[in-house]
């Protein structure tokens, strides 16, 4: 990998009024105890060689620490997107200024378009975006006009077992999307490149390097078959915001090609 940047955001003391949709709210979240992961997670990302800038943080956005749903970023682009849900519109604006000051060029999803950041998965030129509760198909229609014209190819994934594509699958170095395959919608889009995982936080991951793997240690069957690949993981708690079906991905938008 080249550049290796990236944007997080602390949580928000309302962090325990975050949205849930697809998993029942069984039980509080612990504020104190998120803050103390995000810090592990930050420095898994610093450990790993990552520099790390943040994005001001927002005390009335409950969801703000998920900042990867503000923004797809592909080569110098950043689509600032335009979230499903009300209550996290007024996330985006400090994420594209904070994007914009690491010099990326900036264009917008617009109304009737939602989109969430987390319902985009890129690999080797090939845009995967989940269709479901959070994005809508004018949204996508507005990122392939937006990415087209950078070479991506945008495919429409149907979802509605999870609440973003993210959540039910990612993709390793080599191509491979792995899944957890009962929330899955349809595993042919990815034919013989789908590996289904055991647990469903093994299915989430976020790429420090060509062999280096960020993940949950929510997942350790999940983490022997990435090692037995050939990979190596490190392994965060996110206990608190898998709460909030969170997971890795949702917590950083990774700037892998930022601008010189």
């Amino acid at each position: 990998m080249s550049a290796r940047h990236a944007l997080v955001r602390r949580p928000s003391p309302r962090l325990n009024e975050g949205l849930v949709t697809h998993i029942d709210r069984s039980e509080d979240v612990d504020v104190e105890l998120a803050q103390r992961q995000w810090d592990g997670y930050v420095a898994a990302l610093t450990d790993a060689g990552w520099t790390t800038h943040e994005v001001p943080l927002a005390p009335e956005c409950p969801d703000s620490v998920f900042v990867e749903d503000t923004m797809v970023v592909y080569g110098d682009l950043a689509v600032i997107s335009r979230p499903g849900a009300d209550q996290r519109k007024p996330e985006t604006a400090a994420a594209e200024e904070a994007v914009r000051a690491q010099g990326y060029r900036i264009a917008h999803i617009e109304a009737p378009g939602t989109l969430d950041g987390g319902d985009v998965l890129k690999h080797g030129g090939t845009v995967w975006v989940g269709r479901g509760g959070r994005t809508n198909d004018a949204a996508i229609e507005q990122l392939r006009t937006h990415l087209e014209p950078l070479g991506a190819h945008v495919v429409t994934v149907p979802l509605t077992k999870v609440l973003h594509l993210k959540s039910a699958v990612t993709a390793l170095p080599d191509g491979t999307v792995i899944g957890y395959e009962p929330v899955v919608d349809d595993t042919s889009v990815w034919g013989d490149r789908f590996l289904a995982v055991p647990e469903e936080p093994g299915a989430h991951v976020v790429l420090l390097g060509d062999d280096l793997l960020l993940m949950s240690a929510a997942a350790p069957e999940s983490a022997k078959i990435f090692e037995d690949r050939g990979y190596r993981t490190v392994q965060v708690d996110i206990s608190e915001y898998e709460k909030l079906e969170g997971c890795v991905t949702c917590l950083s938008v990774r700037l892998r090609g930022r601008p010189g």
